[in-house]
């Protein structure tokens, strides 16, 4: 009997123990999981800064850009009045001169268009990530609440576990 009593006493010692030791198994599995939830939410943000300041960046190209072109648009009306000979003065530049001056403007707003071809393209693939980076965290989210669904417990009467 007394055999007897004592294996019952240290099986129910070594079944709380268990108990106790699966509940702090689950506690700081819990604890690591939002330790690492919270250390995503940070890189994330970090992200969304990042292409924050890359598109303004691009933004302030673009209407730099913008102004360069105004600028070359004026330029190129005034000097394609004189090749014409429809300036109301003469012009004391030589017409071989003006045409190497025109080419040069023609070739520097292709680089610019180019360039604001570029500067499209870099704007719409930031879009492109960010529209990407909300669809993965409505996908982290859908997968958590799936998560914590399948994994709630049932007790049975005689107190095991059923998944």
């Amino acid at each position: 009997r007394k055999q007897a009593t004592e294996y019952s006493i240290s099986s129910s010692d070594e079944e709380f123990e268990s108990k106790h030791s699966l509940t702090h198994k689950a506690k700081r599995a819990l604890r690591k999981r939002r330790k690492l939830e919270k250390e995503t939410k940070q890189l994330i943000k970090q992200e969304e800064l990042k292409r924050l300041h890359k598109a303004q960046a691009v933004q302030r190209q673009l209407e730099e850009l913008e102004e360069r072109q105004r600028a070359l648009e004026i330029f190129g009306v005034k000097l394609e009045r004189e090749l014409r000979g429809e300036a109301g003065t003469q012009s004391t530049k030589d017409e071989n001169q003006m045409l190497h001056e025109w080419f040069e403007l023609v070739m520097e707003k292709n680089k610019l268009m180019r360039y604001e071809s570029e500067l499209l393209i870099i704007a719409q693939e930031l879009e492109l990530e960010d529209h990407q980076s909300r669809l993965e965290q409505k996908l982290r989210e859908k997968m958590a609440i799936d998560g914590k669904s399948k994994g709630t417990v049932c007790s049975t009467p005689q107190g095991q576990t059923m998944p």
